[in-house]
This record gives structure tokens, C-alpha cells and sequence, in this order.
């Protein structure tokens, strides 16, 4: 049977995009298939993009109540949500245009808005037609997922997909879950003007971070007023008088929103996968190291498979997904250097390893190179001295992982990436230019510890270098 198209794309997010546009610029002859009305996905409409942006303006009203630090002092008339929200929607339509149905009907893509399902292995059936490609591509994405808290349906509350979307700044708010979202949209809220109350589940907030770095966001954030609720599960929410009442424990919080960030759950419920024989699991949709389903006509990408759930993963599945569909299924997802960043303030940003896990793999074949930024001199001249970057190594220099808590760390990151990406020694950061004065100098200034460390360890070395420079000494 001859096919209709060369790939069909389920999903216009972030893997979708990236799949679609570049099978078409390879002169495929490509679908692209999406519910909703726009493409985007999750992390233009309601998610990095508009999330990012309204960080972006509640940090600006912090550095103005805090301008008296510098000797500015300006009279704040208030903050007006609406008028920050309209700020994050017009960034949103500003990169909309790069997402656009024209852009992508330009490319050679055919865009086709509507809820479809599968209905055989070689099927999918949207707004009454039969698609019947050589391959597809599953890239549906990810909803928030809903804590089973009594009440909380009732009562109603936000998640990223409907936060963007409100009138008014609620005069107190109520966050269930402390990972990146729950973390990044309360201290923007909190920096806005509402009174927050953030529940963590476990002993710190941002749980799967190196600890030490997420206790530093988070005393941050409670000395802005914020008020951390570390082992704490909302149970039972009720609506009395126009308010919310949330109880965790012994405690009662009246508040007038509940913004939920508990998780994601992966969005197949709808695509009837049984027809097409995907096999599909808790965390998502199966896929082997090609990104291939159960049904090898069939490939996944993005936060539907689950793994690593950020928006440049996405991306990069797409790339793997497609490449795989069009030609000879050869490529496997490499996920051995993968960073990711949380944009609170101070910003925490990650790759590869933590301490712990270092250690559990090579035991006392491990360094741990820490430098704080309160000795780095840009930090202090922009009054950003808090945080550290910590680099863990094994004795011959390779990088095993690195965390970043301070400011700009999304950024910073990268040279660690950079190095890890490429297979090079920590050595590489530390004997690299850098311009002065800049942030970047964590970097280098971490990645000398370990010439420290080991020098400090090596008594042998030391005595023959005491030796050598009293001999020098001795005949001038």
C-alpha cells in the first residue's frame, strides 16, 4: 500500500516543531497534526515562555523596593498584575510568529488543527480523514497533574495552563508542590505582591537538586516573606465565605488561590495507542534508545516518554525521532550531558551528577570543587554575593557533574556543558582566559580547587618543593 505522507507529527510543541520543519526541509512530504488552534505547545503558551516573562517583571518590582541598597530611592505606586500579564502575552506573541501555521505551510508542512486517534497500527483519523504516512511521530506532551487533596476540585485552583490567564493579583496564594514551578511562579507572585505559602512535600523545596543548593533558594525565598512548608501535604481544602481554606497537619490557610505544581502527566489518553499497538507505561509512552514504540512505525519524543521533561530534551528528541522515521533507524538518544535550569533568584542550574550519586559510582575517587561567589568580584559589584558553584570531578579530571546556585547560573552552566559535551578535563575551565570582571570566573576559580586539593593532599610533593625553593634560594 502506497503511503499519503512520510511522516505524520502528533503534537505541535516544542519535538513536534522541531521533527515537522526540519523533515520538511530534507523535501519530505510531512503533516503536522495539533488539538488546539495554534502551535506552541506548552512551553510557548503556558509554561518557559510566559513563565520566564512574569519572572522577568517581578524581579524588576523587587530591584525597585530594594533600590535604597544602592542609594536610589523611587516611590512604587503599586504593582498591577493585568499590566505585568500583558507584558508575558505580548512576548508570547512575539514568538508566536516563528511558530506560526504560515511559517510552517511555507516550509512544505501541512498543518492540520484537530483532535485525532489511531485507528490501526498504520492509521490516525482526524476531522474525518485517514492519514496513513510511512511513519509518525508521537509528541502530544504533558499535562499538570492533580494531588488527591478532598475538595480541591471543588473549590477550583490554577496550574501553569490557567495562571496566565487571571485578572487580579490574589492577595494571598497557596502553592502544592515546591519543585521548578511551584518554586519559580510563587516567588514571582510572592515578589509581585501576593502573600505566599508554598507546601513542599519533602525536606527542602526543588528535591531533586544537590541540597546544599536548593536550601540556598530557599532561604532566599523565605527571607523575601515567603513561608515554606517543607514535609507538608495539603489534605483537605474547603470554600468558606469566598475563601479557600487549605489544611495540612494541624494548620488551616485561608487563602484566595491555590496554584498547583505537583508533577506531569503524560497527554495519550486521547490517541487510543491500544489500536496502534503502543505500549504505554505510568510515566508514559515506551520507547527503546531510537525512540521507537512497540509499533516500529512509530516513534515518540518529549514529555510524553516521560525522562527528562524540559523543553530543549524536546527538542533534541525530535531531531533523534526524526531522523529515525525518515531514513535508517540508526541514531540512539544520548542523555549523558543533560542541563537543566530552575529561574528562581538565585537561579539554580545543574548538569550530570550529584555528590551523592558521584560518590555511590567511583566511592573516595572523588572531588569536590566549590567556589563560593562572595569571592567572585562581578558577583559582589552587582550585590549578587549568595550561592556557590560546585564542580565534582573524579582525581583525573573528569566531570562528573556541576551545580550552580547564584545569579545568571542558566548561563553559566554552559561551559560546563561545553566541557562535559566534548570530553574535556575540569583543567580545561581553569586554564581558559576569562574576561575580568566577570561572573564566568566561578567557573575557573571552582575548576582550580582541584590543583589545590590534590597539592594539599601530596605531603611527597610539597617537601620536594620546599627543598627546591631553599636550594634556589640558597645560591640566588
Amino acid at each position: 500500500m502506497a503511503a499519503d505522507y512520510d511522516l505524520v507529527v502528533i503534537g505541535g510543541g516544542s519535538a513536534g516543531l522541531v521533527a515537522a520543519s526540519a523533515a520538511a526541509q530534507l523535501k519530505a512530504k510531512v503533516a503536522l497534526v495539533e488539538k488546539e488552534d495554534r502551535l506552541g505547545g506548552d512551553c510557548l503558551h503556558y509554561g518557559c515562555v510566559p513563565s520566564k516573562s512574569l519572572i522577568h517583571a517581578s524581579r524588576v518590582a523587587y530591584d525597585v523596593k530594594r533600590g535604597d541598597r544602592f542609594g536610589i530611592y523611587s516611590d512604587l505606586k503599586g504593582i498591577n498584575l493585568h499590566e505585568a500579564l500583558g507584558h508575558v502575552h505580548r512576548v508570547i506573541d512575539t514568538i508566536q510568529e516563528h511558530d506560526s501555521t504560515e511559517r510552517f505551510e511555507s516550509l512544505g508542512v501541512e498543518v492540520i488543527y484537530g483532535q485525532g486517534q489511531f485507528i490501526d497500527r498504520r492509521t490516525f483519523e482526524v476531522n474525518g480523514r485517514q492519514l496513513k504516512p510511512r511513519c509518525f511521530i508521537i509528541a502530544t506532551g504533558s499535562s499538570p497533574a492533580l494531588p488527591p487533596i478532598d475538595g480541591l476540585e471543588a473549590a477550583g485552583y490554577l496550574t501553569n495552563q490557567t495562571v496566565f490567564s487571571m485578572k487580579d493579583r490574589p492577595d494571598a496564594l497557596a502553592v502544592i508542590g515546591a519543585g521548578p514551578i511551584g518554586s519559580e511562579l510563587g516567588q514571582a507572585f510572592a515578589r509581585l505582591g501576593s502573600e505566599v505559602t508554598i507546601f513542599a512535600s519533602r525536606d527542602t523545596i526543588l528535591h531533586q537538586e544537590d541540597p546544599e543548593a536548593a536550601r540556598v533558594v530557599q532561604h532566599q525565598m523565605e527571607a523575601e516573606g515567603i513561608r515554606v512548608l517543607t514535609n507538608s501535604r495539603a489534605q483537605k481544602v474547603e470554600v468558606i465565605d469566598g475563601k479557600k481554606h487549605v489544611t495540612a497537619g494541624d494548620e488551616t490557610f485561608v487563602v484566595d488561590e491555590i496554584l498547583v505544581a505537583t508533577g506531569r502527566t503524560p497527554n495519550v489518553k486521547s490517541l487510543n495507542l491500544e489500536a496502534a499497538g503502543v505500549e504505554v507505561s505510568k510515566q508514559g509512552i515506551t520507547v527503546n534508545a531510537k525512540l521507537q514504540t512497540s509499533n516500529p512505525r512509530i516513534y515518540a519524543a518529549g514529555d510524553v516518554i516521560g525522562g527528562y521533561q524540559f523543553t530543549h530534551v524536546a527538542g533534541y528528541e525530535g531531531a533523534v525521532a526524526m531522523q529515525n522515521a525518515l531514513l535508517i533507524p540508526l541514531k540512539k538518544a544520548d542523555y549523558s550531558v543533560i542541563p537543566w535550569a530552575t529561574f528562581t533568584d538565585p537561579e539554580l542550574a545543574r548538569v550530570g551528577m550529584t555528590e551523592e550519586q558521584a560518590r555511590k559510582r567511583y566511592g573516595d575517587d572523588i572531588y569536590v570543587l566549590k567556589q563560593e561567589f562572595d569571592h567572585v568580584d562581578r558577583a559582589l559589584a552587582e550585590a549578587a554575593g549568595h550561592g556557590f558553584a560546585k564542580i565534582i570531578t573524579r582525581s583525573n579530571g573528569e566531570i562528573l557533574g556541576a551545580h550552580i546556585v547564584g545569579v545568571s547560573a542558566g548561563e553559566l552552566i554552559s561551559e560546563v556543558v561545553l566541557a562535559m559535551s566534548q570530553g574535556l578535563k575540569v583543567d580545561a575551565l581553569k586554564n581558559m582566559i576569562h574576561i575580568y570582571p566577570t561572573l564566568t570566573e566561578v567557573n575557573s576559580k571552582a575548576a582550580l580547587q582541584l590543583t589545590k586539593q590534590k597539592y594539599a593532599k601530596n605531603e611527597t610533593l610539597q617537601g620536594i618543593l620546599t627543598k627546591l625553593f631553599s636550594f634556589l634560594r640558597s645560591v640566588g
